[in-house]
């Protein structure tokens, strides 16, 4: 799973680099307003009469893509550092398969450690019913529920996590990388 994930990362991290440098803060709203320069990046890239990249950029995804990741300050990932630090490897590993395969497992590995941060939890397996367990007729009936217990333990609960700190990940804010321009990608 995580390699198929890092073969779409590295496959979308080729196809926008260069992104940031066509994106333009426009300030005359309220809130300033990121848009994408579809043409200066199609042009400098010379890839205008690119069909499939031109759907790509014109559809709801690269949008919302543009919204999410356009703003100059904000938590950066590994695709932020794929774009911005990784385009001369992922240049020269596009003649040699193996390297290729090193840097996707290299990657997934990456992708696997951001969603499982603690290795040393473990996951508890739930085992199968053994055949015929249905057939059983020893099997007791779900006991019923005390509702003013439950509700006991629903305010103890609430109690104890007003008075606990907000549980929140560690992002920190950066200034996101640029990355080198457009029109080193011809």
């Amino acid at each position: 799973d995580k390699e198929v994930r890092a073969i779409f990362l590295r496959l979308f991290a080729q196809l926008f680099q260069g992104y940031r440098s066509c994106l333009q803060l426009i300030r005359i709203h309220a809130e300033p307003v990121i848009h994408f320069h579809k043409a200066a990046f199609l042009g400098q890239r010379g890839l205008i009469e690119n069909d499939f990249l031109t759907k790509v950029l014109n559809g709801m995804a690269f949008a919302g893509f543009v919204s999410e990741r356009g703003p100059p300050f904000r938590t950066c990932d590994l695709f932020d550092e794929l774009v911005a630090f990784e385009v001369e490897r992922i240049k020269a590993e596009e003649g040699n398969p193996p390297k290729m395969i090193k840097h996707v497992r290299e990657l997934a590995e990456q992708l696997f450690k951001n969603e499982n941060p603690n290795p040393h939890m473990a996951f508890q397996k739930v085992p199968r019913p053994t055949e015929g367990s249905h057939l059983r007729v020893h099997v007791l009936p779900f006991p019923r529920i005390n509702e003013g217990r439950v509700h006991q333990l629903l305010q103890e609960g609430l109690a104890r996590s007003q008075g606990a700190p907000p549980a929140t990940r560690g992002d920190k804010k950066c200034v996101v990388p640029a990355g080198p321009p457009v029109g080193m990608f011809i």
